[in-house]
């Protein structure tokens, strides 16, 4: 009868193990633990899937692929504002404001708005006194040439005579009204000589009253004619 050891194999308590029993039956060993090893991961892995899954989510929403993006990671979003439009640059500074013509007579206002190249208009009201009262814009505020300033005189528009523009050039009989606080109004056009005003010179009219100029050619004066021979 044998004890079962077929292959002479010593064990550890044999009193005259060999090398080569003992490695036989550590080798032997370590398999088993290798593939219980193998055995329990299998099993966790299986639990996880069944454990592991979000609770309320469809299996399909769940089911990640190995190309999603690593958790943590923030996926994209859609824009939700608009670019912001391009706005052109302020305009360039040029230094020039409204000069501080408050309380001045107004024609003394109009001319220092003229020589910085600024418009005018002037606002007549109906108190008394020639001066300015306010302009718009504001004194003081930044402007740019040709800009058009509005004068607020405290009286009335004063009176003044029709200057005398028959037989002038066009262009510098309206000249001459502006300078004189009048306006041009061209009936039959701007070129040429003016043959007709209305109101007429030496008239009374107002400042900011319009004068009509019928500007044209000259009619030519009839030629004299030699008398005839008996």
């Amino acid at each position: 009868m044998t004890d079962g050891n077929t292959g002479w194999e010593a064990y550890p308590d044999d009193a005259g193990a060999t090398g080569s029993g003992r490695s036989a039956k550590m080798l032997g060993g370590g398999l088993a633990v290798a593939l219980f090893a193998m055995i329990g991961a299998a099993g966790g892995w299986l639990l996880a899937g069944e454990d592991g899954a979000s609770p309320g989510l469809p299996a399909a929403e769940s089911d990640v692929s190995s190309s999603a993006a690593p958790s943590g990671v923030p996926s994209p979003t859609a824009r939700t504002t608009a670019p912001t439009a391009r706005t052109s640059g302020p305009a360039r500074a040029t230094g020039l404001t409204v000069p501080p013509v408050v309380g001045t007579d107004f024609e003394q206002a109009r001319d220092e708005l003229r020589d910085l190249r600024l418009s005018w208009r002037l606002v007549f009201g109906t108190e008394s006194g020639r001066d300015v009262r306010r302009t718009v814009p504001p004194v003081g505020s930044p402007v740019q040439r040709g800009t058009t300033v509005a004068l607020y005189v405290a009286g009335p528009a004063p009176s003044l005579s029709a200057p005398d523009l028959v037989g002038d050039d066009c262009a510098d009989a309206a000249e001459d009204l502006v300078e004189e606080g009048l306006y041009p109004r061209y009936p039959t056009g701007r070129t040429g000589t003016v043959t007709a005003q209305s109101p007429e010179a030496g008239s009374t009219v107002h400042w900011n009253d319009e004068v009509a100029l019928t500007c044209g050619e000259e009619p030519d004066e009839p030629s004299a004619e030699a008398p005839p021979t008996p």
